[in-house]
């Protein structure tokens, strides 16, 4: 039987502080609601998050075998039989929690699921998969946008995009930590499009806080590209790492105009990320 560490490098659950606060902040755009509904939204959203997780590496064993040796699969901690049916398994109950939300969230949901598989599916052969992986996030904002029952807004959609966008330039990073080759810069710009996007709509009482905080996600992002890009020995896996603990503050920006106490909450989970990635590899 696998370990407990197995099962959580497998699910990449240093991350999962992410998926919560995507949730959050698409709650907060929707307009929010009743709170047992962000519950089930938010133990959806861990499953699928986790089987997703779980089908990447079951996809990947091949590839693993060569360049990531140390993954669970390709060292034998774990079976690839078992991994494929965890991965499902993990997935349909995530499907089937987010259903329970209603007609629209359910619709968005098989966008996201769809997402998922054909990313874990294709990622290691295809340029484009960083705008699969963008899609997953875009589309769980979506789906946590109108799982409050409220109609879906603009912003709403603005600032998915604007996390997808994130995602994109983050995705492109990541696709050279085991693979050698070419890092193309330009892709890596795309890490400020929410700071851009926070920047146009905040206006004010509002754009202060948008100042503020778009300044925190700026020096944050230099950071951790500074690992990259201005240092002798680059270290790909440290910055993406930091990067994706990043999706918090990304979150924090886009509902920069909430109430104080959700601020606090955002800022518990980018240090609960970045707690969870000393105990477990968030790539």
């Amino acid at each position: 039987m696998p370990t407990l560490r197995t099962l959580l490098v497998l699910g990449r659950v240093s991350n999962l502080p992410t998926v919560w606060s995507n949730c959050l902040a698409g709650w907060l755009l929707g307009g929010g609601g009743d709170w047992w509904r962000f519950g089930l939204l938010c133990a959806g959203a861990t499953c699928v998050y986790v089987g997703g997780m779980y089908l990447n590496d079951a996809f990947d064993t091949q590839f693993d075998q060569q360049h990531r040796s140390e993954r669970p699969i390709p060292s034998g901690a774990i079976s690839s039989s078992l991994v494929w049916r965890l991965g499902f398994t993990w997935l349909a109950a995530g499907v089937a929690a987010l259903f329970l939300l209603g007609p629209v969230p359910a619709a968005l949901t098989v966008g996201l699921s769809l997402s998922v598989l054909v990313y874990d599916a294709i990622h290691k052969i295809f340029a484009f998969s960083p705008v699969l992986m963008a899609a997953c996030r875009f589309f769980l904002y979506l789906v946590a946008a109108t799982a409050t029952g409220n109609d879906l807004t603009g912003l709403a959609v603005w600032s998915a995009l604007a996390l997808a966008a994130y995602i994109v330039g983050l995705t492109h990073l990541a696709k050279k930590e085991s693979v050698r080759g070419a890092l193309r810069f330009w892709p890596c710009l795309l890490l400020g499009a929410p700071i851009l996007l926070a920047l146009l709509i905040n206006t004010g009482a509002f754009q202060q806080p948008a100042l503020l905080l778009g300044a925190a996600l700026a020096l944050w992002v230099l950071r951790c590209a500074r690992r990259v890009w201005w240092t002798a020995q680059r270290d790909i896996g440290r910055a993406v790492s930091g990067l994706l603990a990043g999706i918090v503050l990304v979150d924090l920006l886009t509902v920069a105009d909430q109430p104080p106490v959700y601020g606090a909450v955002f800022l518990g989970l980018f240090l609960l990320a970045l707690l969870f990635q000393r105990f477990v590899p968030a790539t």
